[in-house]
């Protein structure tokens, strides 16, 4: 009887060390999401759904990292996936991302290393004179919805702005701020366009210099690059996913 305890004991310890989803489906992209970079992600407590991500977005939502912080092939960045995971019982965020990385290790074989290395990163901090930013509801849902003008968010902590500012700003972002709330805000970059450059080709823009500014102008955050230490994940072996 105490074997079979133990035994029991032992299998429920290793299901909780590694995690998986009940199911899950990958397929190629349907159709593009608008002004996102990384697609669309709903979390609901049984599953979640994903359109239009990429690789690198699941490695980003799963480890908690950016896109300067992820190397590999360049499909990691490019090709598209519409993902669907269900789990048996309700789950948490911090769950399902568990489950995630699973998921990237069974149906990609994702694996990889971890290298330090330094590179330019920007700090974002507080501006002179404070922050503009109102705390959300107590019941308020997290979202964010871009534009082609900018961006308007919901409940949201300062470290998922940094991981957003991250992917156009293409340098990692880290939230000094010492914000620990979750915020309502919006972002209109296009008033921060100079007006000699509002007619030039969205590669010819300097977008690090309009970001800045709207983040100092609208929200009372600002932007200080300086050399860091970064930890990058490493791609060893990232294969595409096996059939559903």
């Amino acid at each position: 009887m105490k074997l079979v305890c133990v035994c029991a004991a032992l299998v429920r310890t290793a299901l909780a060390a590694d995690p998986e989803f009940a199911a899950a489906s990958i397929k190629p992209s349907a159709e593009s999401v608008k002004f996102e970079h990384d697609g669309k992600t709903e979390i609901a407590p049984n599953g979640i759904r994903m359109r239009d991500v990429t690789v690198a977005t699941c490695i980003k939502w799963a480890y908690g990292v950016q896109d300067s912080q992820i190397e590999g092939p360049k499909w990691l960045q490019s090709e598209h996936f519409d993902v669907s995971a269900r789990t048996d019982a309700p789950a948490t965020p911090a769950q399902m991302k568990a489950m995630m990385q699973s998921l990237l290790a069974d149906r990609f074989q994702f694996r990889f290393h971890h290298e330090q290395r330094q590179m330019k990163a920007y700090d974002l901090v507080i501006a002179k004179g404070g922050h503009k930013l109102r705390e959300s509801a107590a019941d308020s849902v997290p979202d964010r919805q871009n534009s082609a003008i900018g961006t308007v968010a919901r409940a949201l902590t300062i470290r998922e702005l940094a991981d957003f500012l991250a992917g156009p700003l293409n340098t990692p972002v880290l939230d000094r701020t010492g914000l620990s709330g979750r915020y309502d805000f919006s972002l209109d970059f296009s008033t921060y366009i100079p007006v000699g450059e509002q007619a030039m080709k969205p590669d010819y823009i300097d977008n690090n210099s309009i970001i800045s500014n709207a983040l100092q102008g609208e929200l009372g955050l600002k932007l200080e690059m300086r050399k860091a230490v970064v930890d990058v994940m490493v791609v060893d072996r990232l294969e595409k996913p096996s059939a559903n």
